[in-house]
C-alpha cells in the first residue's frame, strides 16, 4: 500500500520490535505510522521521525523530539481536491515547522489526538 501513496498505521508492538535499538530502557511505542518510506513513532517519552534518504533508502536519519520541545502543532485535513492531510510541528527555538504529509490511509484526527495526549502533559 505504501508504494501507491497510502499511509497506514503500524502495530505498536511490531514497531517496538523493529525499532528496539532506538528506544531507551523501558520506553514504549504507543502508535506508529508508515508514510511512503518514512515512519513516525509516538513513544511514551518522545516523537521519533524515521527519514529514509536516497534512492535506495539505505541511508536513514532518526530525528528524536522530546514532547516538551513541541511549542504547538497543527493539522490540516484532506479536502475534495487535495487528498493529503498535513501535520505541522513547531519546536522551541526554530521558526519553521516540521511538516509531514499523510495520505488518505491515516485518520489525521487520530494522529492529532495521540500527539495531544503526550504534548499536553
Amino acid at each position: 500500500m505504501a508504494l501507491f501513496g497510502n499511509a497506514h498505521s503500524i502495530d505498536p508492538a511490531k514497531a517496538q520490535q523493529d525499532y528496539a535499538r532506538l528506544l531507551g530502557h523501558g520506553e514504549q511505542v504507543h502508535a506508529a505510522y508508515l508514510l511512503i518510506r518514512d515512519t513516525i513513532l509516538f513513544t511514551d517519552r518522545r516523537l521519533i521521525l524515521v527519514d529514509k534518504q536516497g534512492i535506495t533508502g539505505k541511508k536513514t536519519e532518526y530525528h528524536s523530539i522530546p514532547y516538551r520541545s513541541i511549542t504547538h502543532f497543527s493539522v490540516e485535513t484532506a479536502g475534495h481536491f487535495d487528498l493529503d492531510a498535513e501535520l505541522k510541528i513547531w519546536l522551541s527555538g526554530t521558526p519553521a515547522p516540521i511538516e509531514k504529509t499523510f495520505t488518505k490511509g491515516v485518520d489525521i484526527y487520530e494522529v492529532q489526538a495521540i500527539l495531544t495526549q503526550f504534548v499536553a502533559r
